[in-house]
């Protein structure tokens, strides 16, 4: 899976802000300090945040950024795509009919990691910031890990 910095740090730091703002604007720079990111990249990073509709800035004394809309609506999935972070898991260009082999077919096992893609897709949309926030995102993974330890192992 491709996800860079540029896709976890906005995720971070829009994290941070709706921990943080309580309803008044929050600096970049205290962001910035908080989660050990570079302002001028946190900058680049909420310019496209804001075109994305998912920020709003308040500028002034005392201004900073709020989000767009409550945390609980936001999904972790539109912040990745706001930062033009696509979630890439095969070396093939999305939804190309052209393979990643040099005579445009695909490797076996490209359905395999496409599908990994997909369901990567559906996961971080299915997490809205204010589940990472209050800590809601890892209960649903331990249930499963949980629910497999205790199945039978099947008899050879």
């Amino acid at each position: 899976m491709r996800l860079s910095t540029k896709g976890r740090y906005a995720v971070m730091a829009m994290v941070d802000l709706a921990k943080s703002s309580k309803g008044h604007p929050v600096a970049l720079a205290e962001i910035a300090d908080r989660q050990e990111i570079s302002l001028s990249y946190l900058e680049q990073l909420f310019a496209k945040l804001r075109k994305g509709g998912l920020v709003k800035s308040v500028r002034g004394p005392g201004g900073g950024y709020l989000l767009a809309h409550p945390s609980d609506v936001m999904r972790i999935s539109d912040i990745i795509l706001a930062v033009d972070e696509p979630i890439r898991t095969t070396r093939c260009a999305a939804n190309s009919p052209n393979g990643c082999h040099a005579n445009k077919t695909r490797c076996l096992t490209h359905d395999l990691w496409e599908e990994l893609g997909n369901q990567i897709h559906m996961y971080l949309s299915s997490v809205t910031l204010a589940d990472v926030v209050e800590r809601r995102v890892l209960s649903s993974s331990q249930m499963i890990v949980q629910d497999a330890r205790r199945a039978p192992v099947p008899a050879e």
